[in-house]
């Protein structure tokens, strides 16, 4: 039964307790504990059966957490903490009243902390805010629509709107909605992966010829060494957890390369194995690597010259000759470099000693079989793009590429975001991809690239975009610079924001503003044709269906797909060759033409019914291919570059903590790293707090060092000595994301650079944490010059190839 409970208090933070140091386990009897009591707690046995039990399996939906893959066999309890965690939050049948809007204005709701928005349950009503208004009112879908539909098409031009989109988006709902904004005239499709793993899609595409991971789920297993950068798979993905643990039984080794000890890649206690409950579990690293941050570019840099000292020496018995020869380009070029790599710089660059090094390269060298898997530790880089370029090269020297055990492997942090992608969710998809949509659909698409999401929030800020549509996510919590991203929403005429549950971005709005509430993953979504399902593609390629397994909280909500087909009709009806009324009734005319128009999606309707779904087609796995201009994988040259520090600054990285799934914060707690109760922290090694004259404990302001004038600064995070980096602090996310520059971006990528921040720190007079400040203003620099290094300017086709 849906029910509206008692409003959940705010923390204030002034009961925030640091345990004395962090764990060095992870998961075990807790882990299911703090799974299944939130669950029980918030929806009762009877729905928690209904959705944990069914999530990841074959007749069931797929988790809206991250995107690893599932086993062919599935065990009963094929979730994790997260997993379990991020279901309650959506499927809990607490929902937001009619009486809330006229109860809390919108000035008073952005007052509040994004844990208290979403605990005010479910959106179940659409909602306007007209122009000149601070209250939202409930409205009915057809004036909803009617509103959206008028103010799109009264605009100048169709690249005056953007349409974001967020990972936890269906296949068959991003389809729709890229075809619906290309029908409607822009490439203005700004994404999650635009901030996330962009980096990925581009070195990857530039180098193999695609931008997705080149193993499949068995050969985390079979593999004889998994090197995991910038990552931190216990909270962030604990599922593949369980495949490292697998590779260790199997014989094969880790090496976990990380500015922070993460309790996950120390010891995992698999809660469904005897030894996981009763004893010490598995030892995940075999070696740690506690690298500086933006140091891993050098540590890859001087692994792969180890290799090439080391065939040096015994010639023709270390690097893979005949795959080199047959396969690849560029390797005399990057042995010449390479050789000429400068040691004292690499252990400057990394904080590393050369033994540490030595030892990583003698693993290397030693097995068969190796994998490389990296997240947005990695990708959130200056040189993030060239960074991976580098894992691709050291993978390439002994013919790690297109063989079992062994590849490249991005981990992807949203649900479905590679699938989104896949399905034409990308502000410069191919030519080929363009000239299919428009044939099946009969019109010309636009050609010109659109906005990203950084670019978004530039032309939003300069009123060059003056209407913003999300399905799904809270980008103005997710984007770096949060004061100018706020502005940039409040200088547009109309959002629009498809949503489950309340977010930030539902209150920094435009002149006008609506939200549209959907259906979640979750619920069963019934149309006339009768019960639908969707798909999604996780990390390693693999389709499958989504089921609901759960009544809807409310029978006023529409799915997204409904949603969107909708809005296309109140916009662009009759402009294409569309049946949008008939895709809200069948989803399987979505995927019939998805087949003819997305590559490898052939025959959809059938393949997305077998059993476990289907594979999707990747060249450098399957058959050792590359959609390169020569066909041959890219060895790279990727000059060193390294983030120096002024004297009395350290880097900070933002990132997640363990009750926490991006911007939505399930708790106040990160148990792992002993915080509970609080949020506003930040990480310092001990010897730096002394170094800096600062204490344990003490409140401080951080300010971000720039030279554009603008003192961005955070007040009163309480400062906990912590074995991070020498050099290099930590801070959560998206509460640090006030402290980056908009135009502080990866080369190539544009992603935000989030794990490089400069910042110093004051004595705080504040006594409790305070919103975001910015203590100057100042015109916005001009942006640092977006070219590639080395062997990154390739020509355009292999550009296309990115995240094909």
């Amino acid at each position: 039964m849906t029910r509206k409970e008692p409003v959940v208090e705010e923390f204030d933070e002034k009961d925030l307790r640091v345990g004395k140091r962090p764990k060095d386990w992870a998961a075990g009897i807790p882990g299911v504990y703090y799974s299944m009591k939130p669950a029980i707690e918030h929806m009762g046995v009877e729905r928690t059966l209904r959705t944990v039990l069914k999530m990841n399996h074959k007749d069931g939906f797929d988790c809206p957490s991250c995107a690893w893959p599932d086993p062919d066999k599935r065990k009963t309890f094929e979730f994790c903490e997260n997993g379990a965690k991020a279901v309650t939050w959506e499927a809990a049948p607490v929902i937001i009243s009619s009486d809330f809007w006229a109860e809390h204005s919108i000035s008073e709701l952005r007052e509040r902390s994004e844990f208290w928005l979403g605990m005010q349950g479910r959106l179940v009503e659409p909602v306007y805010k007209p122009a000149g208004e601070d209250h939202y009112r409930p409205v009915s879908w057809d004036e909803a629509f009617e509103i959206v539909g008028s103010k799109l098409k009264s605009l100048d031009s169709p690249d005056e709107a953007a349409f974001y989109t967020s990972g936890r988006t269906s296949n068959e709902a991003a389809f729709l909605y890229q075809l619906f904004v290309r029908g409607f005239g822009t490439n203005n499709l700004p994404d999650c992966s635009n901030m996330c793993h962009e980096s990925s899609g581009w070195a990857m595409g530039q180098t193999i010829g695609i931008g997705k991971a080149t193993v499949t789920f068995d050969d985390y297993e079979n593999a004889d060494l998994i090197i995991v950068m910038g990552q931190n798979p216990g909270t962030n993905h604990p599922r593949m957890l369980t495949e490292l643990e697998n590779c260790k039984r199997n014989g094969g080794q880790i090496v976990a390369v990380n500015p922070l000890p993460e309790a996950a890649l120390k010891r995992y206690k698999n809660p469904q194995k005897v030894r996981g409950v009763a004893g010490k579990g598995t030892e995940i690293a075999d070696q740690f690597l506690q690298v500086r941050l933006g140091g891993d570019m050098a540590l890859l840099q001087a692994v792969s010259k180890r290799v090439f000292e080391a065939e040096a020496k015994n010639p023709g018995t270390v690097l893979d000759h005949a795959f080199l020869e047959e396969h690849c380009e560029g390797l005399d070029e990057l042995r010449d470099y390479l050789l000429k790599l400068d040691e004292t710089t690499v252990l400057e660059a990394t904080g590393l000693r050369s033994e540490e090094i030595d030892e990583l390269a003698a693993r290397y060298i030693a097995s068969e079989k190796v994998i490389i898997t990296w997240a947005m530790g990695i990708t959130q880089q200056k040189k993030g793009v060239a960074t991976i370029k580098e894992m691709i090269n050291l993978l390439l020297l002994r013919g790690n590429m297109g063989k079992p055990g062994a590849g490249a492997s991005p981990i992807r942090g949203h649900s479905n975001v590679q699938g989104d992608r896949t399905m034409g969710i990308w502000e410069q998809m191919p030519p080929t991809f363009m000239d299919a949509l428009g044939k099946e659909f009969g019109f010309e698409p636009p050609r010109e690239h659109g906005a990203d999401a950084v670019e978004t929030i530039k032309r939003m800020r300069d009123g060059e975009i003056k209407a913003f549509v999300a399905l799904g996510g809270n980008l103005v919590s997710a984007i770096s610079d949060t004061q100018v991203a706020e502005k940039a929403f409040e200088n547009t005429d109309m959002t629009v924001q498809i949503s489950i549950k309340l977010n930030r971005s539902h209150l920094i709005t435009g002149k006008e503003a609506l939200i549209l509430p959907c259906k979640g993953r979750t619920e069963i979504d019934r149309q006339e044709t009768g019960e639908q399902f969707v798909s999604v593609e996780d990390t390693v390629c693999a389709v499958h269906p989504s089921w609901g397994s759960v009544e809807p909280v409310s029978d006023n909500l529409l799915s997204e797909p409904a949603i969107i087909s909708r809005l296309a009709r109140a916009t662009i009806d009759g402009k294409i060759d569309a049946d949008w009324a008939g895709f809200e009734k069948d989803y399987d005319l979505i995927r019939d033409h998805i087949a003819n128009v997305v590559e490898g999606c052939e025959d959809y309707n059938r393949k997305i019914r077998q059993e476990g779904g289907f594979i999707l087609p990747n060249g450098p796995r399957d058959s050792r291919t590359f959609n390169t201009p020569t066909g041959k994988a890219v060895l790279t040259v990727n000059d060193l570059e390294y983030l120096e520090r002024p004297e009395g600054t350290l880097i900070l990285q933002s990132l997640r903590a363990h009750d926490q799934w991006n911007t939505t914060i399930y708790s106040h707690n990160d148990r792992y790293r002993g915080i509970h109760k609080g949020r506003h922290v930040v990480f310092i090694n001990p010897e730096d707090i002394r170094e800096l004259g600062l204490k344990d404990g003490q409140n401080v302001d951080i300010h971000g060092v720039y030279d554009d004038g603008i003192d961005r600064v955070v007040r009163a995070f309480r400062v906990v000595s912590y074995p991070t980096a020498r050099g290099c602090a930590a801070a959560y996310y998206p509460e640090a994301n006030v402290l980056v520059p908009l135009d502080r971006v990866a080369q190539g990528s544009n992603t935000p650079i989030s794990k490089q921040i400069i910042v110093r720190f004051e004595p705080s007079s504040h006594t409790a944490p305070t919103e975001h400040d910015v203590a100057a203003t100042a015109p916005a620099p001009k942006p640092e010059p977006d070219g590639f290094t080395g062997a990154d300017t390739t020509p355009a086709k292999v550009a296309e190839a990115a995240n094909a």
